[in-house]
């Protein structure tokens, strides 16, 4: 979805893309981050604090973090936390042609929410004095969620995702008959084998 964007972004712009998945129980993020050519250097020693010109997992990490804590996620107005769970460093002479993307993915859970609608919303902070941001709500992969609306602001450092959360489907009353009796007889005819073994 990324890829014309991508490719065309300018030698001096940090390229700052992101996808936004619903499921009921919590939020995916996943971020791509390009720097231009121009930028390459100014975020490899953002990255590399050392120095040595090599990426450490520790300052991998540390970067990581760092971005998580200038997002803002928040549902119906309630603040939510974005964990890191993974991340890719590409090599730095990547970076330095323009074509090596950082990608990070994070998860924050999401509070116990009636069914009915709900208003996600995200919002981008990292490097704001050099980027150029793009974000986009995933298709629910659970049914149990349906998008309605995506509402950005001007340059999509903001983005709103209005959703409905349908409650799940009830279980019939002689479906739940059902299965207490083939429990209870499944019960009965293990106790019977059990019976005729010890005799």
């Amino acid at each position: 979805m990324f890829a014309a964007e991508l490719s065309a972004h300018r030698r001096d712009e940090y390229l700052q893309a992101a996808r936004v998945g619903i499921d009921p129980g919590e939020v995916q993020l996943e971020l791509d981050l390009t720097p231009g050519i121009a930028l390459a250097d100014t975020i490899i020693a953002d990255i590399d604090r050392n120095g040595d010109g090599a990426l450490s997992a520790d300052e991998q990490r540390a970067y990581g973090d760092a971005v998580m804590n200038a997002l803002t996620l928040e549902v119906d107005g309630t603040p939510l936390r974005a964990q890191l769970a993974a991340s890719s460093f590409p090599d730095l002479e990547a970076v330095r042609r323009g074509e090596g993307t950082i990608r990070l993915q994070s998860t924050a859970v999401l509070p116990s929410l009636a069914p009915g609608s709900h208003q996600l919303l995200y919002r981008n902070g990292h490097h704001p004095d050099r980027s150029v941001y793009l974000a986009n709500a995933m298709v629910p992969a659970s049914k149990a969620v349906a998008v309605t609306t995506q509402r950005r602001d001007g340059n999509q450092t903001e983005l709103t995702i209005d959703y409905v959360l349908r409650a799940a489907p009830a279980i019939p009353a002689a479906a739940l008959l059902l299965g207490s009796l083939a429990a209870a007889f499944t019960l009965w005819l293990i106790v019977v084998r059990r019976s005729r073994a010890a005799e």
